[in-house]
Order: C-alpha cells, then structure tokens, then sequence
C-alpha cells in the first residue's frame, strides 16, 4: 500500500487508530498525491497554505467533485493532526467544489431481470442483494453468515457508511439460495478448522476480545468467502477474507453489456434502482431514506422526480420481477 517509510508510518497509525482498511488506503492516496504536488517536500516543512494550495488544484484544475475534495481535506486533517502534530488552522482558505452532483442512472425492472438472466452463478447472490435491499457494493461483500435474519426476512447492515447501522428489508424469493450459500460457507469453515494455521475469521477489534471463540463460529463467518485463505495484513495469520468487490464490480458490467443495456450500470446502479422502484411501489421517501441508511432526507429526495404514492409495509422490489 505505502512505499514510503513515511506511507508506511501514516497507515501504522491509521491502524492504531482502527481505521477501515479502504479508508487507510484512499487516506495513503490523498496525502502521497498531496506531498507529490509540492515536489517531494515532507508535510513538516508544509501547513495551512501548501493544503489551500493542494485543495485550490484539485477544483480549478481536476475539476472534483465536493465529495471528493472533502475526502482529500479530511486525509490532511488527520495527517497534521494525528503525524505531524501541527493541526490545521479551522479557517482554511480555498475554493470549495461547486460540481453539480450527478443524477443516478436507474435501470428499470426489465432491464434488472436481463441483467441477472447474464450474472455468472458465483456473483448472482451478491449481485441480487445489491437490488433486492439497497446495499452498497461493500455492505453485501461484508455481510457476515448471523446479519441474515429469515424469520423477519431483514438484512442487519453494522458500520454502512458513516459508521451507522440499519436493518433492510430482505426478499422472500433470495432465501433458498441464501440457505445454500450458508450451508457453502460452513463447509469453508469445517475445512479451515483442519487447518492448523488458520486464525479464524476477521473480528472487529473490541469483539475479538470479549468473544473470542466466535472466530470459529459459523455465525461470524462472511457471508460470501473468498475461495482461497490469504494472509492478514495486520496480524500476518492466515484468515479466510470475503470475496473481492472488484469481482462483483466486474460481473455487473459485463452482466449489463451482454444483456444490451446501453446505460452505464455499476453496482451502485442497483441501489438507485432498488430506491426509485420503492417510490414506484408505493413506499413513502422516509421509509426509503430508512433503508438506504441516508442520514439526510435531502440526499433521499434525489429520487423524488418519481411519483411518491405512500406505502405501509417495505416490500422489496424484488419480489415483483
């Protein structure tokens, strides 16, 4: 991930401080590209005017998005704060990103039945629940075997973005294939427990040591498991980690191409898709912003320029293709 001793150093820390591994690496990315805009110089020899600077070069020459250039800011926030122990001043004086956020591309349901008609067998579960409950790419890969609760068919989602939980709706017609994936996933177990090098499964920091036989435990297994073992990073044990999301990435687009989709479908697509079939359905825009986990109604309301009906009870889309 780093090359750098000093990379190496910032993401050491960024472990200490139990950040999500996708965070210490776009984290890594933002402070390398930084220190590489002022030709090489150390961020001790830099402050508040070289991050103007950097910030300034992302808008008027990159032309970023807001997101994006708050995702750059907060990478240098915690390198002054955190590294470099000179914390930047509050009042940051730089052009603020005005890029208009894009509208989602939504599919319609067809279009949804002919993509997953063209998903290989080993993606479609993953894929499915992209659409059937609003996920996020990396929310389903990192479901864990107990987050599926068949008797009120939900799909419990811990530290989505934000950090924040929710529960989402699950539909009826995914349970066969989710009881045959969970019946997959403790064969993977029985064969790592022979294994005298195996760790167990990844646990969450304060959990691996209140519980720490639920390594072993089917229910804290990953819902969908890499075929091979691999190496942990941070403890250097062999682990059994879930699948890649590149994998899923890539089965949607190549799904979306060989069903004639002329629209550019990523797996985010399907969670656009699965929010604007619900106001079509009927549901009202809070029960939507609920699923989607949104902590702001107004980022829901990007779908409103469907026809909001009202709704009762959260019936996934999926169950009408």
């Amino acid at each position: 991930m780093a090359k750098s001793l000093f990379l190496q150093s910032v993401a050491e820390q960024m472990y200490a401080h139990r950040y999500a591994k996708r965070t210490i690496e776009t984290y890594i990315k933002w402070i390398s590209s930084y220190i590489h805009f002022h030709q090489m110089r150390h961020p001790v020899q830099m402050g508040d005017t070289e991050v103007e600077q950097y910030l300034n070069h992302l808008v008027n020459e990159l032309d970023v998005a807001a997101g994006t250039q708050a995702s750059a800011l907060n990478a240098l926030v915690f390198l002054y704060k955190e590294v470099v122990k000179q914390p930047l001043s509050l009042k940051l004086n730089f052009v603020k990103s005005q890029r208009q956020q894009k509208l989602p591309v939504v599919i319609t349901q067809l279009e949804m039945r002919q993509l997953l008609a063209h998903v290989s067998a080993q993606q479609k579960l993953p894929v499915s629940l992209l659409y059937a409950s609003g996920l996020r790419l990396m929310e389903s890969v990192r479901l864990r075997v107990q987050d599926i609760d068949f008797d009120y068919k939900s799909v419990r989602v811990w530290n989505g973005k934000g950090g924040k939980h929710r529960v989402v709706t699950l539909a009826s017609e995914l349970i066969p294939d989710l009881r045959r994936q969970i019946t997959l996933v403790e064969q993977y177990l029985h064969a790592d427990l022979a294994n005298p090098h195996y760790a167990g499964v990844w646990m969450p920091h304060r959990l691996r040591v209140k519980y720490p036989q639920s390594k072993s435990q089917l229910g804290w297994q990953y819902l969908f498991p890499s075929r091979q073992v691999s190496v942990d990073p941070e403890t250097a044990t062999v682990r059994r980690h879930h699948i890649d999301e590149t994998s899923v990435r890539k089965a949607v687009g190549r799904a979306a191409r060989q069903a004639g989709i002329k629209k550019h479908v990523t797996p985010h697509t399907l969670r656009h898709s699965f929010a604007t079939h619900l106001l079509q359905s009927g549901a009202d825009i809070r029960t939507v912003q609920d699923q989607l986990g949104h902590a702001d109604l107004r980022t829901t309301q990007i779908y409103t320029h469907i026809l909001q009906r009202g709704g009762h009870g959260v019936i996934s889309p999926f169950s009408h293709l």
